[in-house]
């Protein structure tokens, strides 16, 4: 027999959760194989068998968190012993017993589980005793008692009510047990993805001293820029000229000028990044990850695109390695594409800067000739962590991006 354990994942990772099981016992698995899907803070990895052999038992159920070691099946090697789950399945079967009797005995860790919910339930002692000679769990039982004390009476009503019902009310108690509300509720136990990104955006909320600052970006020459080149770009890129590699671009030549938002802080040092490894919000079904665009400053508008396009595409689909997710030194944040206005982006430690776009909006707008134009407009929101970036480091910062936005032109000379 070998165990099959949680293997190593990444020097950030110890643990996860079953996701999923892509075996069942009895089944034939070589050396290689993916056996089981977990779900960690960051992306869903398979586990492979380390041996040929059948599987025997599962040893973790999909649900249960487990951490880096813990066994979590058992396979019999080729040559061995394989028949041994059939073993261990064929005494359950017993012809001579009546079947009465099977069905009435509960197990030792039924019987366990029971006695501990009765003791949870108020119940006066003549209802607990009729209960155990009824062989009723408590739990189930429906009191008319304005105070929720089960008596002897409601113990004989649910043992004389149709068997069909008790799956139902047994469910609807345990609703009851989880929350104060007396009107429907769905409980949905939260993923760990779900749990991680909760856990750290609490954490970066407390541990950095974070302000957000706000502008605005006329993004007329942007658009027009587009108009102009964007089937062009397609034709000889294979890729569509969006948004994001015009803020991509911006926010690397800002982050050049003011280089403490692309740094970290380390104890009582400042750690200021000479790379620029931008990551890009993208939300999903599971929630938000933020896929990391590599040496941003060492690709055109199209490497640009691409990667984003990539980037986006593996988070659909569910397929972003860690290496994909790990390090990036700033982050941009597009609330615009679900119609967001105006917001404060949270931070994505250990970064001390993110910026949020939002959708754009034709407002006019005053012009130095003092006329009125309607221009494509969008709000700009810096968050950033005061510790080590000044305000006037940050609004100084926003402008430039700001600057470079209104004037495409430059952006793609200096990009």
């Amino acid at each position: 027999m070998s165990k099959i354990k949680v293997p190593e994942l990444a020097e950030s990772i110890t643990e996860g959760t079953i996701a999923e099981w892509l075996v069942k016992v009895g089944d034939k698995v070589e050396k290689g194989d993916p056996v089981v899907e977990l779900e960690t803070d960051k992306v869903n990895v398979e586990v492979n068998s380390e041996v040929s052999g059948v599987i025997t038992e599962i040893v973790k159920e999909e649900g249960e968190d487990v951490v880096v070691g813990d066994v979590i099946a058992v396979a019999s090697e080729e040559g061995g012993a394989t028949p041994e789950p059939v073993k261990e399945e064929a005494p359950v079967v017993k012809e001579e017993a009546p079947k009465e009797e099977s069905k009435a005995a509960p197990t030792p860790a039924a019987k366990k589980e029971e006695e501990t919910s009765n003791r949870d339930v108020i119940a006066s002692p003549a209802a607990r005793k009729r209960a155990r000679e009824l062989n009723i769990d408590l739990s189930t039982v429906a009191t008319r008692d304005p105070l929720g004390r089960v008596r002897p009476e409601d113990v004989e009503a649910a043992a004389s009510a149709p068997k069909q019902a008790a799956p139902a009310k047994k469910e609807a108690t345990k609703a009851t047990q989880v929350t104060e509300f007396n009107k429907p509720v769905e409980v949905v136990k939260m993923s760990r993805r779900r749990q991680t990104i909760a856990k750290r955006l609490v954490e970066a909320q407390q541990t950095a001293a974070m302000l957000t600052t706000f502008n605005e970006v006329d993004l007329t020459n942007v658009m027009k820029l587009r108009g102009e080149r964007k089937d062009k770009f397609l034709d000889k890129h294979g890729v569509k000229l969006g948004f994001m590699s015009f803020f991509t671009k911006a926010v690397v030549g800002a982050l050049k000028d003011f280089p403490l938002l692309n740094a970290e802080i380390q104890g009582t040092d400042l750690l200021i990044k000479k790379f620029y490894d931008i990551g890009i919000a993208v939300s999903t079904d599971d929630g938000l990850v933020v896929p990391v665009v590599r040496d941003a400053d060492r690709l055109d508008f199209a490497g640009v695109e691409r990667e984003i396009a990539d980037l986006g595409k593996k988070a659909r689909n569910k397929e972003l390695g860690l290496n994909d997710l790990s390090g990036g030194t700033f982050t941009i944040t597009n609330g615009g594409t679900f119609g967001s206005m105006l917001s404060t982006p949270i931070l994505n430690a250990p970064q001390v800067g993110i910026l949020g776009m939002h959708n754009i909006i034709k407002r006019p707008v005053a012009m130095p000739d003092d006329s009125i134009e309607v221009r494509p407009m969008m709000y700009l929101a810096l968050s950033y962590d005061h510790r080590i970036v000044d305000g006037k480091e940050a609004v100084q910062f926003l402008v430039r991006v700001k600057q470079l936005l209104e004037d495409p032109y430059d952006l793609l000379l200096e990009g």
